[in-house]
């Protein structure tokens, strides 16, 4: 690895922390509901329309930097993401709030998209493994900053703080971004499928909206129906329409390989376990623990740590082992640490926590690195923006089922137990994290069926 090379992945880390940073937001969920006079019920739309927004689009910017360059799509998405995180710092109601994190959704998709194929283009192909552990070192570091960061900012300035931080850190990126070459693309538009891309965005959105809405199935059945249909016939559209062209947006017959397959489906569901964490603790640490808010900060800032610790472990130990072993080693921990969760005392002592949320984090970061490496190398090198935009789009799928699904299970379970006070949030807490960790377990199992997907090897990724 050369100096320049070297450095040129530094200054791509740093343009990438204004997308992981936004985990400092969930430690000031309390105050934006506190600010903004809404329950706790509505601080998921906050969560779900940023990543909806951003996982609709990934791929449709991960093949325009196969296509155009990669550099040009992460320099747009830096130089957006400046005017988008002070829009948020700036919102005057809720419902603008959401509005501007709709456009920093955007600007995520810009940046995220096209990360690791650009990584993975300052270095030569056998590097590719260590070069996607440090990658996600450095997503795993802004993740693990932006709780104890965000509790410092929030304790002194208020919520909009953790907006406005991270706009001098896009600026620094955008104007060292000429250290990175261009790699070599095309610059024919009649290569880009703008129908499918249409079609893409539109399944995406519409069904991850229908995720979201499914709790409202009891009160409003047509609605949620009505969107799953749509969802459904855009999803449709987008396959056939794939078929059809030359230069799709995503060549699907990787699919028909079922180990491949299941990988993609094993990284939305750790996610979606694994998210239970920053979703939830934070009231748990507001409303059970006395910490001031820049201790809490700490604390939740465990589970990227432990991350930032899988991750380069996981690139290495892939050098020598087979990545599907590694995933499952890394699905197992995230979910071991969830029943460790599930059993805080009241309260919890800050090793025990510490100790739970690391062990979580460890897991993530051994499971991403394995995944993203299976998938990157399961793909052909020109696709190698649409291959890291999927794995970041399955990350965030997972994502947006936790802020939507645990975030319902947690308002029903805490319903239940009305009348309890304390007790009903604990009740509601724990049993969360129970269930979380038992559908990690009970994927694991059915998947364990085919025992290649975790002991053989999938693609080129493999080893």
């Amino acid at each position: 690895m050369n100096a320049r090379s070297v450095f040129g992945l530094m200054v791509l880390g740093l343009g990438t922390l204004v997308a992981p940073l936004d985990s400092a937001v969930n430690i000031a969920f309390p105050f934006i509901t506190g600010a903004f006079g809404v329950p706790l019920a509505s601080i998921q739309w906050v969560v779900i329309c940023y990543v909806l927004t951003h996982t609709s689009l990934m791929l449709i910017f991960g093949k325009l930097g196969d296509l155009f360059g990669y550099k040009r799509i992460f320099r747009a998405g830096l130089a957006l993401s400046i005017l988008t995180l002070a829009l948020c710092a700036s919102a005057w109601t809720f419902e603008w709030l959401l509005v501007f994190r709709v456009a920093q959704g955007i600007s995520a998709a810009l940046v995220m998209s096209c990360g690791p194929a650009l990584a993975t283009s300052l270095f030569p192909e056998r590097h590719r493994a260590r070069v996607l552990g440090i990658y996600i070192l450095m997503y795993a570091i802004g993740g693990a900053l932006g709780p104890s960061v965000g509790g410092a900012l929030v304790a002194e300035w208020g919520w909009a703080a953790v907006y406005w931080f991270r706009t001098p850190l896009a600026l620094a990126a955008l104007l060292l971004l000429f250290v990175l070459p261009e790699p070599r693309h095309g610059d024919d538009a009649r290569g880009f499928d703008v129908w499918g891309a249409v079609l893409a965005a539109l399944a995406m959105c519409i069904l991850l909206l229908t995720v979201t809405q499914l709790h409202r199935f009891g009160d409003q059945p047509i609605v949620v129906v009505v969107l799953a249909v749509l969802g459904a016939l855009a999803l449709v559209g987008f396959i056939r329409r794939q078929v059809q062209v030359a230069e799709p947006i995503m060549r699907l017959a990787i699919f028909r390989q079922p180990e491949f397959s299941i990988l993609n489906m094993a990284n939305v569901v750790v996610n979606l376990v694994g998210f239970s964490v920053l979703l939830l603790v934070p009231y748990y640490l507001a409303r059970v623990t006395e910490f001031p808010v820049v201790i809490g900060g700490l604390i939740l800032a465990m589970t990227p740590l432990g991350s930032v610790l899988g991750a380069p472990a996981g690139g290495w130990i892939i050098g020598r082992a087979v990545a599907n072993r590694v995933a499952f080693v890394g699905a197992l921990l995230v979910a071991f640490g969830q029943f460790l969760i599930a059993s805080w005392p009241v309260p919890a002592g800050i090793g025990m926590m510490m100790g739970s949320l690391l062990t979580v984090g460890i897991g993530l970061g051994l499971f991403q690195v394995a995944y993203m490496n299976i998938v990157t190398g399961s793909l052909a090198r020109r696709d190698r923006g649409v291959a890291g935009s999927l794995a970041m789009l399955t990350r965030t799928v997972g994502i947006v089922g936790a802020a939507s699904l645990l975030t319902w299970l947690f308002s029903h379970l805490e319903m239940a137990a009305a009348g309890q006070g304390i007790e009903s949030f604990l009740h509601a807490f724990q049993a969360t994290f129970r269930w979380s960790g038992g559908i990690l377990i009970a994927f694991t199992l059915c998947t364990m069926l085919r025992p290649r997907v975790w002991l053989g090897r999938a693609g080129a990724g493999g080893a």
